[in-house]
């Protein structure tokens, strides 16, 4: 399948100058593609849950991103509902966009066996768990919400073990099915949104968990990195999936917006996201609503 247009963690984050035909590009408005929860699985549908149409709502969303000038699209987050086949089945799909596939990863897409874990990531062509690229003088963050987690880590790894304790120590009562964004991962995001606003870049996060507002899907220490992102200007917008029926919020000029889930829809939903100088527009499809969201200075 083709490779996306990334091969590390950061890829030109060298924090050179930018050239005159860069910094030309930088003042051109772009549009992405987004999808959230997808989540195939070869199964019988469960209540509103459609397994099994997964696919071909992908097909016909990736069908008409193709018809459009986007940077890249987006999925954000369980593109497979349990089963390492699942993503075969979803591989059509992956191979018919024409544009740059940017993934994050959910915590349905670790619904695997413990020694296909380590394997998710590359299995959808990413750089890491947890990654930044830039395009038109933004820098966006696609990060791994399932850093600290019950699921995402193999049985007797020390990742599950520190999950594990932190879950039952910080974050008692908070549902198995979230998780956090451990020290590591915190301090790079910090970095990386410090750099972007040194060198006059916007920021977008992507992420498969909320933060804000306040809701059982969100990051267990989603506090903690709503904290962190708020205070760095150069961040204006964190896109997520996870909440199946989608959600809004603003804080402190961060705009936070929860796609609505592909799966449980008879329709569908996805959304094309224009990226303007002082805004974002989402132009919803299926369920998806529309957005105008006007950008902090």
């Amino acid at each position: 399948m083709a490779r996306p247009l990334l091969d590390r963690r950061t890829f030109l984050a060298s924090g050179l100058a930018l050239s005159a035909s860069s910094a030309l590009a930088a003042s051109r408005p772009f549009r992405i593609g987004a999808i959230a929860d997808c989540q195939y699985a070869d199964q019988d549908d469960n209540g509103a849950r459609m397994y099994r149409r997964a696919p071909g709502k992908l097909r016909a969303a990736v069908d008409y991103f193709n018809t459009l000038d986007l940077d890249h699209v987006v999925h954000l987050g369980d593109f497979i509902d349990k089963g390492w086949a699942s993503f075969d089945a979803q591989q059509p799909a992956i191979d018919a966009l024409r544009h740059p596939w940017r993934f994050v990863l959910g915590n349905h897409d670790f619904a695997v066996d413990d020694d296909k874990k380590a394997l998710v990531a590359a299995r959808l062509d990413m750089p890491a768990r947890y990654y930044s690229f830039e395009t038109h003088g933004w820098v966006f963050l696609a990060l791994d919400g399932n850093d600290l987690s019950e699921y995402g880590w193999p049985a007797g790894s020390p990742q599950l073990a520190l999950s594990q304790r932190l879950h039952r120590e910080r974050f008692p009562g908070a549902p198995d099915w979230d998780g956090g964004i451990g020290e590591t991962q915190l301090k790079w995001i910090d970095a990386t949104l410090t750099d972007a606003g040194r060198r006059g870049l916007k920021a977008a996060l992507y992420c498969h968990f909320p933060i804000f507002p306040a809701n059982p899907h969100n990051l267990w220490n989603a506090a903690e990195v709503t904290d962190l992102v708020v205070r760095q200007r150069a961040a204006k917008v964190w896109i997520n999936g996870h909440n199946h029926d989608g959600n809004y919020g603003e804080t402190a000029g961060l705009h936070c917006v929860n796609l609505k889930g592909m799966l449980d829809t008879e329709e569908t939903a996805y959304a094309v996201v224009d990226f303007e100088a002082d805004h974002l527009r989402m132009t919803g499809f299926g369920r998806q609503p529309n957005l105008r969201l006007k950008l902090r200075r």
